[in-house]
């Protein structure tokens, strides 16, 4: 475990990023880092075949879009 110092001004910014009253301020920092973190390869790869096969299984009726969705909703 380490101390780090901050501002007072970032130590305002991190707690209002709290989802939680009971949240720490390490879990707001790794929720922050995780939109900065390299993707795995696995992961990579599932976008891929995903973007390659979209239009292909929706047509299968495999799943629908957000749209499809909200008008048989809407019915």
């Amino acid at each position: 475990m380490a101390t780090i110092q901050i501002s007072e001004k970032l130590g305002k910014a991190l707690s209002n990023r709290k989802i939680f009253d009971d949240e720490s301020y390490e879990d707001v920092i790794w929720g922050l880092l995780e939109h900065h973190m390299e993707l795995s390869k696995e992961t990579k790869r599932n976008i891929a075949n995903y973007e390659k096969n979209e239009e292909k299984w929706m047509k299968e009726g495999k799943f629908k879009s957000l749209d499809q969705i909200i008008k048989e909703r809407k019915m």
